[in-house]
Order: C-alpha cells, then sequence, then structure tokens
C-alpha cells in the first residue's frame, strides 16, 4: 500500500527502524533522519499480525495464497497461537515451511481444557522444554461457552503464567466472559516478570486501565470496526504505545468482511480504523504497533 503524505519529525522518530523508504523518483533509500523531514514520499507498511491461527483447517486450500496475500499488504511477522496438543504438528511444519515470517507460541486455550487437562498441561510443558517459542498462549479463562471446568480452567492458567515467567516469555491471554477471573489470577502473579498480551481486547476503559496495570499491551482486532463492538469509543484515549493489531484469523473478521473468514491480509482493516480513531497516518499506526509488538516478543533482546 503506497501512501503518500508530508512527514513529520513524530513520524520519523517512531519509523526510524521499521519503515522502507520510496523516494517519489522511484530510487530506494536508507533512513536518512530529518533529511527528509517535510518532503513527500512512499512509503511500504510493515506490520506484525500478532495473533492469527494459519494451521487451522480453515486455511487448508488456501494456506500459502493466504500468507503470500498477507505478506503483499505488509504483514511481516505472524505469531500464531496455540490451540491444544492436536495442532502442535501443523504449527511446526508451518514454521518449517516459513521460518522468516513465522512464530509460534505454545500454551493450552481455555476452552479446550477438559478432564485431560493434565495431559494437555504435561504437553505444554514439554514443548517448552523442547522448541523456541515466543510467548505462552493462548491461555485464559473463558466463561462463554462452558463453566463446566472453571476451577481447572483457573489453575491451568495460573501454572501457565508461572512456565512463562520461569522461561521470562511473555504470556497471551484469552478472555471471554471472565474479566473478574482473569483479573484475579493476575493479581497472584503480577511484578515485572509478568508481560504480554491482552488478546483480543473487548472490555471497558477500566478494564484496560487494568490490563495495563500487568504490564500488558491491548491487542486489537476486527472487532475494533464493528459498530457494535464499543471498543472504539475509548481506545483513542490509550496510548498508541501500548497497543498491538491482530487479526485472530479465521475468526472476527473485520468490516467490511464480518461473517467471513478472517485473513492475516485484513490487518490494515484494523491499522486503519485505528488511523481513524488516532487521528494519525496509518503509516505512523503500522511503526508504533510493530514496534510495540517487538517490544512484547523479543524483551530480552529488544
Amino acid at each position: 500500500m503506497a501512501v503518500e503524505f508530508k512527514v513529520t519529525q513524530e513520524v520519523l522518530a517512531a519509523a526510524k527502524t521499521q519503515w522502507d523508504f520510496d523516494i517519489a523518483g522511484g530510487s530506494k533509500h536508507g533512513f536518512k533522519d530529518t533529511q527528509l523531514a517535510g518532503k513527500p514520499y512512499f512509503c511500504r507498511m510493515k506490520m506484525i499480525d500478532t495473533h492469527t491461527h494459519l494451521y487451522v483447517e480453515a486455511f487448508d486450500e488456501d494456506r500459502d495464497a493466504a500468507i503470500a496475500q498477507a505478506i503483499a499488504q505488509g504483514v511481516e511477522e505472524f505469531y500464531l497461537p496455540a490451540i491444544d496438543s492436536t495442532y502442535t504438528q501443523r504449527m511446526l511444519d508451518l514454521e518449517q515451511a516459513y521460518p522468516e515470517q513465522i512464530r509460534l507460541m505454545m500454551g493450552l486455550h481455555p476452552t479446550h481444557v477438559k478432564e485431560n487437562v493434565a495431559e494437555e498441561l504435561a504437553h505444554v510443558q514439554e514443548q517448552l522444554e523442547q522448541h523456541r517459542y515466543y510467548a505462552v498462549g493462548e491461555i485464559g479463562i473463558d466463561l462463554y461457552w462452558d463453566k463446566t471446568y472453571i476451577k481447572e480452567q483457573q489453575d491451568a492458567f495460573d501454572q501457565q503464567i508461572k512456565w512463562a515467567k520461569a522461561k521470562q516469555l511473555p504470556i497471551v491471554i484469552h478472555c471471554r466472559d471472565a474479566f473478574e477471573e482473569v483479573f484475579e489470577v493476575l493479581e497472584e502473579n503480577k511484578g515485572d516478570d509478568l508481560f504480554g498480551i491482552f488478546h483480543c481486547f473487548t472490555g471497558t476503559r477500566a478494564d484496560a486501565q487494568r490490563a495495563l496495570s500487568y504490564n500488558l499491551k491491548l491487542g486489537i482486532g476486527g472487532v475494533v470496526t464493528f459498530k457494535n463492538g464499543k471498543i472504539d469509543q475509548f481506545i483513542h484515549e490509550i496510548p498508541l504505545t501500548e497497543l498491538v493489531l491482530e487479526t485472530d484469523a479465521p475468526y472476527l473478521a473485520p468490516v467490511p468482511h464480518r461473517g467471513k473468514r478472517n485473513e492475516s491480509a485484513y490487518l490494515n482493516l484494523v491499522a486503519e480504523k485505528l488511523s481513524a480513531l488516532y487521528a494519525q497516518p496509518i503509516e505512523f499506526i503500522a511503526a508504533q504497533t510493530t514496534k510495540n509488538a517487538q517490544s512484547v516478543f523479543l524483551r530480552n533482546n529488544f
């Protein structure tokens, strides 16, 4: 996506390590600091999809094409959250196929906490010892579908947080109809070694502030484009430094694709909405949220 606008010092500061510049004449240049200030240019956005399930069955027919389309839209990295042990090999295979783009997480999704929770958690622990993962996730509590295993969900969430802290890894939280339950577990584990992303944030302004107090960035996806999503009413009051972009593909496609399969290629639609809400160029949104994502996933090397 090529957009022409006037470079400002603020944009230059945020973009310094994030953007490639294509000067209007067509030649490529490295970053020249204030040399470009006030001059029109074209830039290719670089974005990170911090949450996408590219390995699931919904992409079996056109996975490579979906990834290629996302890359063409400027998505350069894809962070894949785990669900349960049945998907681990699919994730590893996709990482092997796209080693420069795919980044994996490991964890047990709360809706997959069942009677075999001990076995599933053993798998998570084993994987964390055997393979490089960039986060423990997605983990958390989901009381929307079923409350049968609420105690097991709470215990699994707590245990996986402790593993993340021991490994100095971020956590990626799934929360649905369970903000108080999630915050209760986070409170018990708070500290400088607790950090990560509150995935698919759909809470209130107060929930947002509470999440930030636990060193969590807010994962913003398609919901911000929904008329009934509500977070669009206050998200601009949250510093942009606290947000990361995500799709949660194949779920929660943004407008105008709502109700259809979501794709990482639609990440730019989320960025566009935030651009409007923050009254900032979309390139600025892309650059800042990319920096934010890197500060989470590469915290020990950032």
